[in-house]
């Protein structure tokens, strides 16, 4: 039993608590929040930002870091809705983009592993360098003629359930990092990778790589969320998921994983996903706006940090105690 307990992640475990307590509190006190046209949208709301956690993850478990994650949406959105524009088939529109994204992660990844930049600076450099990119091919206009198949996408729920299609490819990737985070030989190395790099190295992992392949997997993720961006607001603008990285950061710190790399799961950056989500949609309903619930949302993660320090060192502490009382035994 006690081991079980101590199984148990305490930050998880308070998340979810928050979670319910949150949920509960809407559900009672805020009017229509427990409808399903309401939970529809809250679920299509967060699609977006549900995929970008995926990779964010990761790269700050490997002490890395994609500024420019929204950038890199906002530019496939553009380079889709061109295509889409010029008469491409969207069979073929898609995995155009999903090349696109690639190649601009590898660019990232390039800068950062072959050449030894910091990631924090290249990728604060690319993410102006995509959104400029973006608005030389569009300008400030928008694509706002999509395929049908595409639109539909966008705004339509699977057959018979409130489930919007959106959430679908978040919902089929998730399980996929999570394995691979959790279950395998790759997440072992990410976790080493981001508890000591020179460590990392001299045992044996191709840590250049690695960090290569993780932002190219950022790169295509994004793309599949640019191409989701367009389909739920049926258009493509250069402005797309403006400021939306700082959300992701968010979420993927106040979901346990740490700064410093080589700690967090995925469960915890899921829950923070929901718990987020549902705050904002709860300010929303009542009629608070997006700045306010910036400060709201920024006021939550630094509670966070230092609720989540606070645990660190009390864990240390106990974890000493109970060396030196082993040490007399």
């Amino acid at each position: 039993m006690t081991k079980f307990l101590r199984s148990i992640d305490f930050w998880d475990l308070l998340l979810a608590a928050a979670c319910l307590a949150v949920f509960l509190y809407a559900a009672i006190f805020v009017p229509n929040f427990v409808s399903g046209f309401n939970l529809s949208q809250l679920a299509a709301s967060a699609s977006e930002k549900a995929l970008l956690i995926l990779p964010m993850t990761l790269l700050i478990i490997c002490r890395e870091i994609d500024l420019s994650i929204a950038s890199l949406l906002a530019l496939t959105s553009v380079i889709f809705g061109l295509a889409v524009q010029a008469g491409t088939p969207t069979f073929a529109a898609i995995p155009l983009t999903l090349l696109f994204g690639a190649l601009l992660g590898a660019f990232n990844g390039f800068l950062v592993s072959a050449l030894g930049l910091q990631s924090l600076v290249v990728t604060l450099g690319t993410m102006a360098l995509y959104r400029g990119i973006g608005y030389i091919l569009l300008g400030t206009g928008s694509v706002n003629i999509l395929p049908s198949e595409i639109v539909d996408f966008g705004i339509n729920n699977l057959p018979g359930t409130q489930i919007p299609w959106t959430i679908v490819p978040f919902v089929l990737l998730a399980p996929v990092f999570a394995i691979v985070l959790q279950k395998t030989a790759t997440g072992k190395r990410l976790y080493a990778l981001g508890g000591s790099p020179e460590v990392a190295r001299y045992s044996g992992i191709n840590t250049r790589r690695m960090v290569f392949s993780l932002f190219v997997v950022s790169g295509v993720v994004a793309a599949i969320a640019g191409i989701v961006y367009t389909a739920r607001l049926a258009n493509a603008r250069a402005n797309n998921a403006l400021g939306m990285e700082l959300d992701v950061i968010t979420i993927v710190l106040l979901g346990g994983v740490s700064v410093f790399g080589g700690k967090g799961k995925l469960t915890g950056v899921m829950l923070a996903l929901v718990l987020i989500a549902i705050i904002r949609n709860v300010l929303a309903l009542n009629q608070i706006g997006g700045d306010a619930q910036g400060m709201i949302i920024g006021l939550l993660l630094i509670g966070s940090l230092l609720v989540g320090n606070y645990w660190r060192s009390l864990e240390e502490r106990l974890s000493r105690s109970r060396a030196l009382r082993e040490t007399k035994g």
